[in-house]
C-alpha cells in the first residue's frame, strides 16, 4: 500500500472512531507497527493528530494564536459560556482562566453580579471593567499565545488564593488523555489555580470535544465536571459520558 493511501486511510479512520490504535491497524492491514508510527509522526509533524501512546487522536484547532482562536467554534463557544457563567454565585469567588472561551463568560455574566473575579488573563480583567465584580489580577510573565500570565511570580500570587469555583480553559477534552493544552508550562500554571478552588469545570467547546494536545492538565477525573457542548462530536461525547464524569451540558442538540 502506498504511503499517500495509509495516510488517508488513517485519517478517515481518525475522523470516523476519533483514535487510532497502531497495533490493530497495523494487523489489518498486514503491515509492521513501525510503519503504521511513522505514518503518524508525519502526520503528527503537520499537525493533522496528536500521538499518544499505542496510536493517536485528533489534534485540537484550539492550540492556534489569540486571534485566530477568536474566531473558532464562535457559536459553540457562546452556549458553553453561557452554561458556565451561570455556575458563578453571588457572592463567590470565582477564578477565571485566560482564552477566548472565559472572555465570552464575561459577557454571559450579569453587570450587577456582586462576586470576586480572580484571573491572570489581562484580556479578562479589561473586560470586567463594566461589572460589579470585584477583579483580581495575577501578575505574571506574559505568555503572549494565550495572554495569560505564568512563571513563578504568576504561581506564588495564585497559591494566596482560595476560590469556590475555577472554570478551567483546555485545548483538549478527550476520554482517554484527558484535559489537555499546548504548552507545558501553561498546563502547570493551571494545575496551580486547579487546586485553589473547591471545584473546577473544564470549558470544552465542539472543537475540543475529542481533540488532544501535547501536555496532560490533569486526568478528567480530577476535576468537578465538564461543560460540553451537546452539538459536539456524538461519538466523542458519548465516550465522555462512559466515563462518569459530570457532564454540565450547554444547547441542545
Amino acid at each position: 500500500m502506498l504511503a499517500a493511501t495509509r495516510r488517508e486511510l488513517l485519517l478517515d479512520r481518525l475522523n470516523r472512531d476519533r483514535r487510532i490504535v497502531a497495533k490493530d491497524v497495523a494487523l489489518e492491514l498486514g503491515l509492521s507497527e513501525d510503519s503504521i508510527r511513522r505514518d503518524l509522526r508525519e502526520l503528527a509533524a503537520e499537525g493533522l493528530l496528536t500521538r499518544v501512546y499505542g496510536g493517536a487522536v485528533p489534534a485540537s484547532p484550539a492550540v492556534a494564536d489569540y486571534a485566530a482562536r477568536t474566531g473558532i467554534a464562535s457559536d459553540s463557544k457562546e452556549r458553553v459560556a453561557a452554561a458556565a457563567a451561570a455556575l458563578v454565585q453571588p457572592g463567590s469567588t470565582v477564578i477565571l482562566d485566560g482564552g477566548t472561551t472565559n472572555l465570552a463568560v464575561v459577557e454571559h455574566l450579569p453587570r450587577a453580579l456582586e462576586c470576586t473575579v480572580v484571573t491572570h488573563s489581562p484580556t479578562i480583567a479589561v473586560a470586567l471593567l463594566d461589572h460589579a465584580a470585584e477583579v483580581i489580577l495575577i501578575g505574571g510573565r506574559l505568555f503572549k499565545h494565550s495572554v495569560v500570565a505564568s512563571g513563578s511570580a504568576a504561581v506564588e500570587a495564585a497559591n494566596r488564593i482560595n476560590a469556590d469555583l475555577f472554570l478551567l480553559g483546555v485545548t483538549g477534552i478527550h476520554p482517554t488523555t484527558g484535559l489537555t493544552t499546548g504548552d507545558a508550562d501553561e498546563a502547570a500554571m493551571k494545575r496551580v489555580l486547579v487546586a485553589r478552588a473547591a471545584e473546577t469545570f473544564a470549558l470544552g467547546s465542539a472543537e475540543k470535544v475529542g481533540a488532544a494536545s501535547a501536555f496532560q492538565v490533569l486526568p478528567l477525573d480530577a476535576v468537578t465536571g465538564l461543560v460540553l457542548d451537546v452539538e459536539a462530536d456524538a461519538t466523542s461525547l458519548a465516550r465522555l459520558r462512559e466515563t462518569g464524569v459530570r457532564i454540565v451540558e450547554a444547547g441542545t442538540r
